[in-house]
């Protein structure tokens, strides 16, 4: 297969997930792809992806509207060019909202034992046992989230020095 087929695929295979994942439109989560698999110094321009996505100006435009709200894009601009170019967010800041996932999460299983206290459902509920193995799971995964996001930050940081 040749390299330009298989970049591609690739994307394509990014666009889905990013679909399925995030609930993202088509055009957003291939134009995300694009900006991971072909990132490139300094980015790409909107005139880039138009032309790359062969799709209208508007479409482009929500979309990357859409993927810099959600923090999934960054861009950047250079003396005395007014483009902005568009990169992917550093994972640090792509994996932040994880991040607040599994606080929301910690509440809710934190709020549902609570109330089975309250209202003595332990006693009637077999269940119990599951929700706290799964608060000890949402723990667990907390702390390996926190140690990947600092190695991401410590390596971003690595690379701005070079």
């Amino acid at each position: 297969m040749d390299l330009q087929r298989e970049k591609e695929e690739l994307i394509e295979m990014f666009g889905v997930h990013f679909e399925t994942l995030y609930h993202l439109p088509p055009l957003a989560s291939r134009i995300l792809g694009m900006l991971i698999v072909d990132s490139q110094n300094p980015g790409f321009t909107f005139e880039n992806l138009v032309e790359l996505t062969n799709a209208s100006k508007s479409s482009v435009s929500t979309a990357i509207n859409l993927l810099l709200k959600l923090g999934k894009v960054n861009y950047i601009t250079l003396a005395g060019d007014r483009k902005k170019y568009y990169r992917p967010a550093p994972f640090s800041e792509r994996l932040d909202n994880y991040k607040r996932l599994l606080e929301f999460e910690k509440k809710l299983i934190e709020r549902m034992l609570q109330y089975c206290e309250k209202t003595r459902c332990q006693d009637e509920w077999n269940d119990i046992e599951n929700i706290k193995a799964y608060q000890s799971h949402v723990l667990k995964v907390e702390e390996l989230l926190h140690k990947t996001v600092d190695r991401f930050k410590q390596i971003e940081q690595n690379n701005k020095k070079k």
